[in-house]
C-alpha cells in the first residue's frame, strides 16, 4: 500500500476493518487470501478516474479497483464472475476444453452446461485491479497475481508486492518463476 501511495497511483482510503471483511466474505461467498486481506486492511485503493469503457468488456473493468466498502454489489459480482465467464466464453466460442472434464459433449450448449458445473468446483479468483486476480482462500499467502483474460492467463507478479512494481513501477522480470499455486487456474498458465 505504501508503494501505491508513493507512486500516486490512486487515492487510498482507510483500510477495511475486520467487520467489513466479514461482511464482504459472507455476502460474496469467498475468503480473502491472507496477503490480500493485509493489503486491503492497510488501505483501500479508491478509483479516482474510471478507465474509459472498452466495447465488449465487462463493465467491472471500467473501474479498476474493486470498492469492497461502497461498491455496487452487482459490479463486484461481475468482477468475481469474470474469470469463469471468460472460460465459459472460450468453451462455447473457441473450442476450449479442459482434459480433466472428460470427453467434450458434441453440442455447444451441453459443453457449456458441463463446463459451468465443473467451474463451480474450482477455487475462486478475487479481483485486485482490473483483470488482475488473486486466488481466494485462507492459509496461503504469496500467490502470484494472475492476469486473466478468458483462458489466456499469465503471471503478472510473483506475489502482490511484486505485482505493484510491475503494474505501476519499473520492475523487471528476473529469473524467478512463480509457483503455480491454485488448482485448475494453474493449468491455464
Amino acid at each position: 500500500m505504501r508503494r501505491l501511495r508513493q507512486r500516486s497511483v490512486c487515492d487510498v482510503a482507510t483500510g477495511l476493518s475486520d467487520a467489513e471483511f466479514d461482511r464482504v466474505e459472507a455476502e460474496f461467498g469467498f475468503v480473502f487470501a491472507p496477503d490480500h486481506r493485509a493489503f486491503l486492511a492497510a488501505g483501500l485503493p479508491v478509483n479516482t478516474r474510471p478507465e474509459p469503457a472498452i466495447p465488449g468488456v465487462i463493465s467491472a473493468h471500467q473501474e479498476p479497483w474493486p470498492d469492497w466498502r461502497n461498491g455496487k454489489p452487482a459490479k463486484l459480482r461481475e468482477a468475481l464472475a469474470w474469470p469463469v465467464e471468460g472460460v465459459l466464453f472460450d468453451v462455447k466460442s473457441n473450442g476450449y476444453w479442459h482434459d480433466d472434464w472428460g470427453p467434450r459433449p458434441k453440442s455447444k450448449s451441453e459443453a457449456g452446461r458441463t463446463a459451468k458445473a465443473r467451474l463451480a468446483e474450482v477455487p475462486a479468483l478475487v479481483p485486485v485491479y482490473g483483470h488482475r486476480y488473486l486466488p481466494a482462500g485462507p492459509g496461503h499467502a504469496g500467490h502470484p497475481v494472475l492476469s486473466v483474460w478468458q483462458t489466456d492467463i499469465i503471471y503478472y507478479g510473483l506475489d502482490l508486492a511484486d505485482w505493484i512494481g510491475h503494474e505501476f513501477g519499473s520492475a523487471t522480470w528476473g529469473d524467478t518463476e512463480p509457483e503455480a499455486t491454485v488448482p485448475f487456474w494453474r493449468d491455464l498458465l
